[in-house]
């Protein structure tokens, strides 16, 4: 049914006057109806917020029941139309526009991208795959490895980018791919840290490939346009490479400054060029087939001369021929010359030249002549290797001086895997359509029809290529990687129609258009790595001038590829960059092969024709020709790619992309997880994996952050570690609370460098919440088998038994759930992250744990901060322990453990009950049963506490002295001498006391477990006080609690009498199961 929504426009709260007075009838009637009672409407972003829109109200009659969700939750027609009006502008656009209104341009509507498929990625990705390798190399490349290697070459480079664009296609039609291209897709796919590593790599290539193009650019300038223009030349045949070299540098250099200058005073100049560019690469190629289709009816005439079977540089003479005959005189020719000392017939020659005639044949004998047969195979060979056709010839004996001869030579070693990495470089281009998906009017559509039908073009184009070249062109030629026997023409160019210089000129403008558009697109590509934050040394890049031109990244951009150029060898810089855009590609086919397998809910590409077989295919294919081009190349651009990853990993800023890295991190995580869940792990594999529970203070930071340091120590960063704590209330009305003080936590876990996750629960009471923990943290088999506390040090000042008696609980609560447990005694005094000088950890073993006491040490000296301490193991003999063989035994088991450690065996021989046992136990009773009997008030507990201690500690004098301040808490420290001279100075306080409280005093009527637990911690803290009192740590053997709650405040009183006079003590209770083992 239609529903009618009424929108009352508000200034202030308050309609305009007349409109009110017009429209007060209307206003009564809705008044009910309107949501007008000055609530403020909603701001969201996917909504327009523009001026028209101010102070507009939902009507809240229709949608009453979401009002109050509306400020977050928006209308969908509001929705709906956000998206309908959302425009993907390419990098920059917005901010030239914002510059030309500053200027006082009058502001242009931003006009909908309008491209199609043919106009804004076929055509693009043309121009960018056909190029510089295709006009200076298809020949060379075609002679040295063959036809048939040469198809091989082809197929294998075309199919590589032929299974990236398919995966490519599935990344584009997965949503909206803003400007970026490839860099977007592989970021967000993989990742930041594969994204900046590779999107660095593909950065790397594109400049590189920048400098590729500038040094084909002036090759084709030098070589074939104007050869004079040389400033470095050569006198000898032996330094004319290295003069070309510096010619090429020096040419390069001058055009790489003029194309930045270009770029930085205006691209739109290079864009509006791109179109006179593409026709130069159209033309050359039709001009091509015209060629070759003409040479079946009219072969081009471009001679080449051989001297036996050796092919001649056609330089330095006009006539093939070493005699001439004019006017009836045999004369001597320039080629005669060349050869021999001089120019008369009885002159000393090359013995070579000597003992074979000169033969004249056709460099371009067509498509008819059967040069395909000749041509199937390769002729690879050593720098040097003169160009040989196979002909007979006689054999002349090796002279130095044939270095020196116009032959034409091998400027370089040739093999197969050479070629590989030389052609890759002329099938890259593929990303032109991606990068451009914020001008094309259905991005989704447009990318995968117009990359794929552009590969496919261009691998037609390819592979007759080498078809017709080896059919239509004599191999000597197609060797001869410069032209030097067709008199220095561009070899392609000898078979082009109508003329050679159409090749030239376009291929010249071609590269020229080429390296321009590196220069512009590669700058950006840094711009928006570093704009995205995740390497923070490149946030510097990341500016540039007023309208948004990456000014720093141009600078940087031009400093790398002036290294390329001074390289100032095409055949060098060409695997360069093949490396890095065959890395990038790799994982592209990575990136789409992740997120097909693992089924990702926001994996649905547009494009069906894909499957995760084909992309690892591309990604083996990628991998596979990286090594074939160069393996010292792969590694290079491996380990370059691998610090970025590392450094971002390190430092970089955290993003959470969505990306497919992480899908695959959950995926192990659920499968190692389903793992552990079947068993428990061996006690070969057993480690602490810790529940860490710790107090907040009122402002809900970490009251003992030392804790989270000694469990640093103690974990050196491996195992699970969780960090409890519990708030009191409930969830609904200290939610924020919760998060804030989850926050604190990871805070200080960062500052205490411990790796692990935090988990804060809101409970009812403190004892539930811990309760909570122990039961339910961890997830599967990644629970927690030990748990770390801190000793409640304060808790006879404490007011609230619930704190002592919480702790009591949690020990009670970790022996059922047979968790280990480990209470740290003065924790604030443990070391932070400051070395401990040489001193020892003590390890008093009274009763067997596990062997969690054997364990505990060795793991903390794994950490550099407890290194240099040594450790010790002391155990105590009893009356009928046989002490020496103790000891042992002990040091056998010890070996055995691979521990090292001094071992000492104390005896503690059974003896009379001291006097001080009982007084101490007498002070404990009576103090707890008056507490308990006569519940008295907070005040009155305080007042008879203070009776307690005066009679035990103090002089009338001193009662006196402190009689108007206020009560001091208990606090029991104890020893002999102190209770000798107190009992003999106080027996008639005693007295009194005693008479008050109506009780027996007599130490007969002691409860005797009381007593033989207050002798066991007297005598045991006597002899480890006396052994251990410098120890840097002390473990001890943790004793349960009494199985009587009654006794729970005895207990407490047992264990402080028991670590009495020691600074740093981890108090141990093992969980009920072995922990360390002698096997192997």
């Amino acid at each position: 049914m239609p529903t009618n929504f009424t929108v009352v426009p508000v200034e202030d709260g308050r309609k305009p006057a007349q409109e009110d007075s017009d429209d007060n009838n209307v206003l009564k009637e809705e008044d009910e109806e309107t949501v007008g009672d000055g609530n403020p409407r909603e701001s969201s972003p996917f909504i327009h917020n523009t001026d028209d829109y101010k102070g507009t109200l939902y009507d809240g009659k229709n949608m009453a029941l979401f009002e109050e969700e509306i400020e977050s939750n928006p209308m969908v027609s509001s929705l709906l139309s956000k998206l309908a009006n959302y425009t993907n502008l390419t990098q920059g656009v917005r901010e030239h526009e914002e510059a030309d209104e500053d200027e006082g341009a009058k502001k242009k509507k931003v006009k909908s991208p309008q491209m199609g498929t043919f106009i804004g990625v076929y055509l693009p990705c043309l121009q960018n795959i056909l190029g510089v390798i295709l006009f200076l190399r298809m020949t060379w490349i075609v002679g040295t490895a063959g036809i048939l290697e040469s198809f091989i070459i082809v197929s294998m480079c075309c199919s590589c980018t032929m299974l990236t664009a398919i995966s490519m296609s599935a990344i584009a039609t997965n949503g909206v791919v803003p400007a970026g291209g490839s860099y977007y897709m592989i970021s967000r796919s993989l990742g930041p840290e594969f994204g900046g590593a590779v999107g660095l790599c593909f950065y790397l290539g594109t400049t590189f490939a920048g400098a590729m193009y500038i040094l084909g650019t002036i090759e084709i300038f030098l070589t074939y346009i104007v050869p004079s223009a040389a400033i470095f030349k050569a006198e000898e045949k032996a330094l004319e490479a290295e003069a070309m070299l510096n010619n090429m540098r020096v040419y390069g250099t001058c055009c790489l400054t003029l194309m930045a200058v270009v770029v930085f005073v205006g691209v739109k100049y290079v864009n509006k060029l791109a179109l006179v560019f593409l026709a130069c690469v159209v033309l050359s190629i039709l001009s091509i087939y015209a060629g070759v289709f003409k040479t079946i009816f009219e072969p081009p005439v471009f001679p080449v001369c051989l001297l036996g079977n050796r092919t001649l540089q056609n330089h330095g003479f006009d006539k093939c021929m070493k005699t001439d005959i004019i006017d009836n005189v045999t004369v001597t020719t320039r080629l005669w010359a060349l050869f021999c000392s001089g120019p008369e017939l009885n002159a000393s020659c090359n013995e070579y030249f000597s003992l074979n005639n000169v033969t004249e044949i056709q460099g371009i004998p067509g498509l008819t002549s059967g040069a395909i047969s000749e041509n199937m195979w390769g002729s690879y060979g050593p720098t040097g290797m003169m160009v040989e056709k196979d002909l007979p010839s006689v054999p002349g004996s090796a002279s130095p001086q044939d270095k020196d001869m116009p032959y034409v030579v091998n400027d370089i070693t040739t093999f197969f895997t050479l070629l590989v990495g030389i052609y890759f470089p002329s099938v890259t281009g593929i990303m032109a359509g991606s990068n451009r998906s914020g001008d094309l009017r259905d991005a989704q559509r447009s990318i995968p029809i117009g990359t794929i039908l552009a590969i496919a073009t261009t691998t037609i184009i390819y592979l007759s290529c080498v078809v017709l070249f080896g059919a239509a062109i004599d191999g000597v030629v197609l060797r001869d990687k410069f032209g030097d026997s067709v008199k220095g023409n561009l070899v392609i160019g000898t078979l082009s129609w109508p003329s050679p210089w159409v090749i030239v000129i376009g291929s010249f403008f071609s590269c020229c258009g080429a390296g321009l558009q590196s220069l512009t697109g590669a700058p950006r590509l840094l711009q928006a790595i570093a704009r995205d934050g995740i390497v923070p040394f490149l946030e510097v890049f990341g500016h540039g001038k007023a309208n948004g031109e990456p000014t720093w990244a141009l600078l940087l951009t031009a400093l790398i590829c002036e290294s390329g150029i001074l390289i100032a060898s095409l055949d060098a810089v060409a695997p360069i960059l093949s490396m890095f855009f065959l890395m990038c590609y790799l994982f592209v086919n990575l990136a789409c092969a992740l997120q097909t397998l693992l089924r990702t809910p926001n994996w649905r590409p547009r494009f069906k024709f894909y499957h995760w077989t084909l992309s690892f295919l591309g990604m083996s294919l990628c991998l596979a020709l990286m090594f074939i081009s160069s393996w010292y190349y792969a590694l290079v651009a491996m380990l370059i790619a691998g610090c970025i990853y590392k450094y971002i990993e390190y430092r970089g800023a955290e993003k959470e992309w969505g990306d497919g890295i992480r899908g695959v991190s959950l995926n192990a995580a659920r499968f190692a997880l389903i793992r552990l869940e079947e068993a428990p792990p061996h006690t070969k594999n057993w480690r602490p994996q810790m529940l860490v529970l710790l107090n907040l203070d009122s402002e809900l930071s970490v009251k003992h952050p030392r804790l989270l340091s000694f469990t640093t120590q103690l974990k050196a960063g491996k195992g699970l570690t969780i960090v409890g704590s519990v708030l009191e209330g409930t969830y609904l009305t200290r939610d924020t609370e919760a998060k804030q003080a989850e926050q604190n936590i990871k805070s200080a876990m960062s500052a205490e460098k411990t790796k692990g996750f935090c988990h804060v629960v809101v409970s009812s009471n403190q004892r539930d919440g811990i309760s909570h923990l122990v039961q339910s943290a961890g997830l599967g088999g990644m629970k927690h088998n030990s748990v770390l506390m801190a000793w409640p040090g304060n808790w006879r000042q404490s007011n609230d038994p619930q704190s002592w008696k919480s702790f009591i609980e949690t020990v009670r609560e970790t022996t059922a759930a047979h968790l280990a447990l480990l209470v740290a005694k003065n924790v604030d005094s443990f070391p932070h992250q400051e070395r401990l000088s040489e001193g020892t950890i003590d390890v008093w073993w009274i009763v067997h744990d596990g062997g969690m006491l054997m364990l505990l040490p060795f793991l903390l000296r794994q950490h550099k901060v407890w290194r240099k301490c040594k450790m010790r193991i002391f155990t105590v003999a009893q009356l009928d322990d046989n002490s020496i063989q103790m000891k042992k035994d002990l040091q056998m088991f010890l070996y055995h453990l691979r521990l090292n450690a001094e071992v000492e065996v104390v005896e503690m021989h059974d003896s009379d009950i001291s006097a001080f046992t009982y007084e101490k136990t007498l002070v404990m009773e009576q103090r707890s049963q008056m507490l308990k009997q006569m519940q008295l008030s907070r005040t009155e507990r305080e007042r008879e506490a203070q009776l307690i201690h005066d009679r035990n500690t103090a002089s009338h004098a001193a009662l006196n002295d402190k009689a108007d301040a206020a009560p001091e808490r208990v606090h029991m420290t104890w020893t002999k001498e102190k209770f000798f001279s107190n009992r003999n100075r106080e027996h008639n306080a005693t007295m009194a006391v005693r008479d008050l409280f109506n009780m027996k005093p007599e130490w007969e009527s002691l409860n005797q477990s009381n007593v033989r637990c207050m002798h066991t911690a007297v005598k045991l803290n006597e002899v480890v006080v006396n052994k251990s009192q410098g120890a840097h740590l002390v473990l001890l053997n943790m004793p349960g609690p009494p199985r009587n709650r009654g006794g729970d405040e005895n207990y407490m009183e047992f264990m402080e009498v028991m670590m009495e006079g020691l600074n740093r003590v981890l108090l141990v209770r093992g969980g009920g199961r072995e922990v360390i083992t002698i096997y192997s």
